[in-house]
This record gives structure tokens, sequence and C-alpha cells, in this order.
């Protein structure tokens, strides 16, 4: 079937501030709402009716992402510019996508599809927003007199290397066009398929300061299956941890969430920093669980139906804020400390590579196309 055969028309609809689910009146026929859904599954929807979305080209499904929409946009801007107030390492973001099919029910981001008009639930999980152009708005914004060539981050709201990157390529010429442009950046994903631009990346740090992290929280896959069904089980992740290890390429990890009376054993923190260690990543970066709006009742819905025993629990941890309690957060930096120190891995979340040789001596190689990886990111899974 081509894929344009595959067009879905846009029409509004509301999504429920309680439930994150939009009612069946506010989608077009034969999709089938009055069922419950479960948390943390992607949801399979028959047929959409879709709300206008600035710039919307058009909507489409594909066989290969089944229960999957993506809204093609033409966006009017690339970076993001992050509040001063947010105390985070640098000062721009870029997100190539909007929605995400990793579908981690405890995901911090949620909340923001509500802004598009899609819920917070499994519209976030199914209806995933793709910036088509993207890469040359953000070669646009670069050449302007005022850019600064501040630090970018990439995967601070959804994950750059989620599946649907594997259709739409994006990643390969956001990165040229940052390195070519002077700017330093960094990549946080769970998504293996960062594999196919490895090269890529290589030659960007020659050019750039370049920092690359990988989400790893847990090395249990049963668990990681559950409560973040789309991602690469952490299995596959740390193989491509020794792989980029093995390349020269600094990687950190991003050991977030932890979540409580779930991954936080001394068994579970213990194999969890022998793992990273071994792989050879320079650093491991711990925090744990976020609640917040959105995340938070989708979260609750998960836990209540796979362990109904922890509810209490939670409800008590996170009783004043979206951040678990002072007592929670205090132990869990003891129990990380010792660790540090028995496995030797330090924390620098965000830390940039500095640029190789080849770059401080002003002679630029030749960037790769990334096309070679396709075949090896195969075995990652």
């Amino acid at each position: 079937m081509r894929w344009e055969a595959q067009l879905i028309r846009p029409q509004a609809g509301q999504p429920d501030a309680d439930t994150g689910r939009v009612s069946p009146k506010a989608r077009a026929g034969g999709a089938d709402e009055s069922a419950p859904s479960q948390a943390g599954v992607p949801h399979p929807h028959t047929s959409e009716s879709l709300i206008e979305l600035p710039g919307l080209m058009r909507s489409v499904r594909t066989p290969d992402f089944d229960g999957i929409v993506f809204h093609e946009v033409v966006a009017k801007s690339a970076l993001n510019k992050v509040p001063p107030a947010s105390n985070m390492p640098f000062s721009w973001t870029v997100n190539p996508y909007r929605g995400c099919t990793h579908a981690c029910v405890y995901c911090f981001a949620r909340k923001t599809h509500t802004y598009l008009d899609f819920d917070y639930g499994q519209d976030f999980d199914s209806q995933v927003v793709v910036k088509r152009n993207v890469a040359d708005v953000l070669r646009a914004e670069l050449g302007r007199p005022s850019w600064n060539r501040e630090h970018v981050a990439l995967g601070t709201n959804t994950d750059p290397y989620q599946r649907a990157e594997g259709r739409y390529r994006l990643m390969p010429e956001i990165i040229r066009t940052l390195a070519e442009s002077g700017t330093p950046f960094s990549i946080l994903t769970k998504g293996t398929l960062l594999a196919r631009d490895a090269d890529l990346l290589a030659w960007a740090a020659t050019l750039v300061p370049v920092g690359v992290g990988l989400s790893i929280a847990m090395t249990n896959d049963q668990l990681s299956a559950s409560i973040e069904p789309g991602t690469p089980s952490p299995t596959a992740r740390f193989r491509l941890l020794e792989r980029l290890a093995g390349s020269g390429i600094d990687c950190s990890v991003m050991a977030m969430p932890i979540l409580p009376w779930l991954s936080d054993s001394d068994e579970a923190l213990g194999a969890l920093f022998s793992r990273v260690s071994r792989a050879g990543a320079n650093d491991l970066t711990v925090g744990p669980l976020h609640l917040r709006p959105g995340a938070r009742e989708w979260f609750m819905a998960w836990l209540s139906r796979n362990h109904p025993q922890l509810v209490p629990r939670y409800q008590g941890l996170y009783r004043r804020s979206s951040v678990a309690s002072r007592e929670y957060r205090r132990w869990l930096e003891q129990q990380v400390a010792g660790l540090r120190r028995e496995h030797r891995l330090g924390s620098a979340a965000w830390e940039l590579r500095r640029p190789g040789r080849e770059g401080r001596q002003g002679t630029t190689p030749p960037a790769p196309d990334g096309r070679q990886r396709d075949s090896a990111q195969d075995a990652l899974f």
C-alpha cells in the first residue's frame, strides 16, 4: 500500500482532564473507546479523528507501526529556549518529535501532549507529531548572527531515537547541522537506533563538544517490558553502551527514574552499577521517580493494576509533591554514594566531550551518512 493511501483527515477532539482519554464522541466512528484503556500499553486505534495542528501536512498510518498515527507538520521553529529558572546545564533544546512510542508509563513529558489537545495517556504513546522540516529550520536559526553557539540538548522531552526515527531519519541532518555550525550538543536516549549514527557522532565530536547519554535505570528486562513497553530492553541498551565505549565514544548513563520498591533494592542497585561499570560508561547519574501531573495519573493506574499492594506506599511517598519524600531521597543518595565508591563511577550529567585533534587543526573530514549502521542495528534488539 502506498504511503499516501494511508492519510487520515484531521478533526477536532478534547481530552478528559482527569482520565487523559478522549471522549468517544470526539473520535471518528470505528474505534471502541467504551472499554477502559491500559496504562502503559499503546492504544490500538482503528480510526482516528485528529485535531487541528499548526502546520499539519498530513496524518498517516503504516502497517510497520501498528496502532500509531504520525502527524507530519511544517515547523516554524526548531530551537526551544530553556527558562533560566529551570537550572538545567543547557540553554536550548531541539525536539524533532512530540509524543513517544516508547510509551514509558512514568514519562514526565506526558502533560505536554495536552498542549496540542491530545491526551497524556494513550495519545501520548500513539499520536506522534513529526517535524519534517526541523533540520532546515534549525540550519536557518543557527545561521543567524545573534546565535552564540550555546549547548543544545536533544532528548530532554521526547526521545529523538524512538522507533519513528527509523522511518523519518531526522537525526542525521540535525547532527550535521549542529556540528557544521560549531554548536555543541548532547543527546539523551533509550533508543538503540543511535547505533546507526555512531560514526556520524564520532565525526561531529571532532568539530564540537558532544555529549551522549543512555537512559538505563534498571537491569530487569521483565520490569522494563511492563513499564516502558516500547523501548529496547535494558540488555539491548547495555550492548549499545559497550559498542559505543569500544568505538571510543564517551557515554554517560542516566539512571532515572529509580522506582521505589521496584528497582531500588540493594540487589537491583548493585546490579545496575556493576553492569554500567563493566559496559564502559564514564559516569552514572541517579535520581528517583518524579510524578508530575499527567505522568502521576498514568503511572498510578499502571501501579494499581500491576502492583496494587504498593499503591498506599506511593500515595504516602508522593503525598506532598511530585518528588519523593525528603527521607527517601536522602536514603537513595546514601545508597548511591557507597556504590559510586565501590565501582569508581562519578556523576557528570550532560558533560560534553571536547573536539578531537582533527577539529582543532581546522580540517573537516567528510561526514559519514550513517547508512552502513542500519544492518548492525538489528543485532542490538
